[in-house]
């Protein structure tokens, strides 16, 4: 039964559960922010066990294969190396998994910083969206909202 689960678990099949994995997490965030839901599933620690899980079933993936993971410390060497990293698809689906982790803990922050302040949802729900494809760019709308709800610029809160 695992080698059956295994042989399932290819790149593209895996990069698409990500992908559509992902999706609950941020309509909730997005549509009911302050919710027990949002509170329980995404701004929690679940998300990121599931997440860790797929990371962990991918380098385990890489390692069987024999992936060369002293390679990856090339990407420092400069930006051709950084690009020869991202033509192994089994790279490209570990940093896709680390990206979308992130991104969700970013938007869960938001949503946590936001109730302080009580930052209307809807409002809310640019940022959200913008750091769900664009990460930093979402986080700067955010902190430009927050500085009208806060009446102050901290930049160290």
């Amino acid at each position: 039964m695992i080698e059956q689960i295994f042989t399932y678990f290819t790149i593209e099949t895996l990069y698409m559960w990500i992908n559509l994995g992902i999706l609950p997490f941020w309509f909730i965030l997005i549509f009911f922010p302050q919710s027990y839901l949002s509170r329980f599933f995404v701004t929690s620690i679940f998300p990121f066990i599931l997440l860790s899980g797929v990371y962990i079933f991918i380098l385990y993936k890489s390692f069987l294969i024999g992936y060369d993971f002293d390679g990856n410390f090339n990407l420092y060497l400069g930006l051709n190396e950084l690009s020869r990293l991202f033509e192994d698809s089994l790279y490209l689906l570990i940093f896709w998994t680390h990206f979308i982790a992130i991104n969700l803990f970013v938007g869960g922050w938001i949503v946590k910083d936001s109730q302080k302040f009580s930052i209307n949802k809807i409002l809310l729900a640019i940022p959200l969206i913008i750091t769900y494809l664009i990460g930093p760019l979402g986080i700067f709308i955010y902190w430009i909202i927050r500085i009208f709800y806060a009446k102050r610029i901290n930049l160290y809160e």
